[in-house]
């Protein structure tokens, strides 16, 4: 065989009963050795078959589109699988970074007391969860049964660089000793979502935790706040929760 043989590309014909055989990761570099393979190892004949069975949703826009070539529709859902279970990046705050500021007022607007707690200092849940009990005794908060509470919670920056309010929220505090006073607000979207009708699928919950103290009021032991999922209303875990809460308060 001469040297101009050996150098010749292989026929059209062989190249295409070759790629009949190939699997997509080979077809794919096969494309790349020259202008003619990627030609052939590109043609819709080979794809089509491929996407259908892998994609077969994708394959189907065609219909609306019948110039989108089947490798680049496979190539489309590849991509988006690999988003899907790509893990989600660590967040840029942590606890450190964090502290917890929650205000009770009664119906005349009175700060009954305040609860300040850094976020390195929060007992974390065996779980992760972004779920905190927080020990108020020493604050000595006390409430008439029937009173009219507002709860406010802030979520502040060290270095009180900015804040996030979870939740200024009225409720009726006609607890049942022994049982929780709960309160609960939605949450706002983040990002670029923030217009609109948009719902970020959070809410921000926030339970008091109750004992009888003298003159017929009741005390406020322990406080449980925490964010929740609308979809499982399962808690969120604390990297979910902090990547929520750094849109908000780093900036852009």
């Amino acid at each position: 065989m001469s040297e101009k043989s050996l150098k010749s590309s292989p026929p059209w014909l062989v190249l295409s009963l070759v790629a009949n055989h190939l699997d997509p990761k080979t077809l794919t570099i096969a494309s790349t050795v020259c202008k003619s393979w990627y030609i052939c190892m590109s043609s819709d004949h080979l794809w089509q078959p491929i996407c259908s069975a892998i994609y077969p949703s994708l394959s189907n826009l065609r219909s609306a589109n019948a110039a989108i070539p089947y490798r680049r529709l496979y190539t489309l859902g590849c991509t988006s699988e690999k988003r899907r279970l790509q893990k989600p990046l660590k967040p840029l705050l942590s606890l450190d970074n964090i502290f917890f500021s929650i205000d009770i007022y009664n119906s005349t607007s009175s700060c009954l007391g305040t609860t300040i707690k850094p976020g390195n200092e929060l007992p974390i849940d065996k779980n992760f969860l972004f779920r905190f009990d927080i020990d108020c005794r020493e604050c000595s908060v006390c409430i008439d049964a029937l009173d009219d509470l507002r709860v406010v919670w802030n979520v502040v920056l060290k270095g009180f660089e900015s804040v996030f309010t979870m939740m200024d929220c009225k409720g009726k505090g006609s607890f049942v000793l022994g049982l929780e006073g709960w309160f609960s607000k939605e949450l706002p979207p983040s990002g670029c979502c923030s217009g609109g009708d948009a719902a970020s699928g959070l809410v921000a919950d926030l339970r008091l935790g109750l004992s009888e103290c003298s003159g017929g009021k009741v005390m406020v032991e322990k406080m449980s706040v925490g964010v929740l999922s609308i979809v499982s209303w399962r808690y969120v875990c604390i990297d979910d929760a902090l990547r929520y809460l750094q849109h908000f308060l780093l900036p852009c």
